[in-house]
């Protein structure tokens, strides 16, 4: 089999675009790929017409020698954008293997050992930032069932906390966690946000509640700053969303500052750069949750791996409260069900797209004809957290 075609589609959303690969194989069986990079949209979509001779006219079947081709042959260091056009091939690759098998995904990758993966809320406050809203926002997430539910109180937060705004920020955790009970667990996101002596404070605040993981507490990257985060707390500190391929997480492994690693798949290099982390993290004792802000494909893969992985922990989602639209992408959507995410059975993804219904939810463009990736500004937009949804 070789691949012969590829074409690319975005689906806007306020926040962030979704950009799907469609590549084409010589026995007509076509693979999907799909990611998600904030401000980048059009460079990865270029850069794959850049890059095509990587996985044009190649077996779909070679995923070592595609991700060899991606991130050598070109001889410069391979970041976020490389990662990401790696990983809208290789998902894509894996969607046409996977048909072409007549096999899901997790059967080529190992095979399942779990029978479901929990999932966890992300994008439901989409609210004033109020004690009492986001208590009310916080209710809709256990009237669908979930287990646990991700939030970033901090506002503008920047390396430390104005005493107004920290305060605040607690009066928010506390008003969620009145809600949540022991019904579900919060995981506190902190987006790199904090220098070590302000995620301490936080987390001394915070430690007497229901908390899964603090999440990127210090700037990402930055190991010694987490150490002096971890000699002083007992929470659970997850980390590693903007880490691009196994080679960033390389620090991670032999310091003890991690409890859960949090890599995304989209920007990882795909299925294969993925599970090959999160093997490394089980040697450590290290829980995984893959970072997952995608629609229905990247959410869809995102599963089909957490299943074949004994360290897997909870998986991240978006679109029952934010861009719930990203759903009618295609048929097959990934739905969860009482706060858990079923196995899936169908050959690759078991996917098919709906290109009218992306084409008619484009994204905005520049005055040049770019893609415009609206983004989230959270250091300067104070309602970067209603993700442009309307209420």
């Amino acid at each position: 089999m070789k691949t012969t075609g590829f074409r690319t589609l975005v689906l806007g959303t306020p926040w962030r675009n979704l950009t799907y690969c469609i590549i084409e194989t010589d026995e007509g069986i076509a693979g999907i790929g799909e990611a998600r990079v904030l401000g980048k949209t059009h460079t990865v979509t270029e850069y794959l017409k850049d890059a095509q001779r990587h996985f044009i006219g190649h077996d779909p079947f070679n995923i070592e020698a595609l991700y060899r081709r991606m991130t050598l042959l070109d001889f410069g260091k391979p970041g976020e954008v490389v990662y990401t056009g790696l990983a809208l091939v290789e998902l894509a690759f894996w969607d046409i293997i996977g048909k072409a098998t007549k096999q899901p995904v997790y059967r080529l990758l190992g095979g399942q050992v779990k029978d479901r993966i929990p999932a966890y809320a992300n994008g439901w406050y989409t609210v004033e930032r109020s004690p009492e809203q986001f208590a009310v926002a916080a209710r809709r997430v256990i009237e669908r069932g979930y287990r646990g539910m991700k939030f970033d109180p901090f506002g503008n937060g920047d390396m430390e906390l104005e005493r107004d705004q920290f305060y605040k920020s607690l009066d928010l955790i506390e008003a969620v966690s009145s809600v949540a009970g022991t019904r579900a667990q919060m995981m506190i996101e902190m987006h790199g946000r904090f220098a070590p002596h302000q995620a301490r404070e936080i987390a001394r605040h915070i430690e007497k509640y229901n908390v899964a993981w603090v999440e990127e507490p210090c700037r990402p990257g930055d190991i010694p700053a987490m150490g002096r985060m971890r000699a002083h707390t007992s929470l659970p500190i997850a980390t590693g969303e903007r880490l691009y391929g196994a080679m960033e997480f390389r620090e991670l492994w032999a310091t003890g500052y991690t409890d859960i690693v949090q890599p995304d798949i989209t920007q990882c290099g795909g299925i294969l750069e993925t599970k090959k982390i999160a093997s490394t993290a089980e040697t450590h004792s290290i829980m995984v949750a893959p970072h997952n802000v995608g629609g229905i494909v990247s959410t869809m893969a995102a599963l089909h791996l957490s299943l074949t992985l004994r360290n897997a922990k909870v998986l991240e989602h978006f679109n029952d409260f934010a861009d719930p639209h990203v759903k009618k992408a295609g048929t097959g959507y990934p739905e969860v069900v009482d706060g858990w995410f079923p196995v899936p059975t169908k050959p690759g993804w078991g996917i098919e797209l709906d290109e009218e219904f992306i084409r008619a939810n484009p994204p905005n463009r520049t005055p040049s004809g770019a893609i415009a990736d609206p983004g989230l500004n959270m250091f300067s937009n104070p309602d970067w957290a209603k993700r442009g949804q309307e209420r």
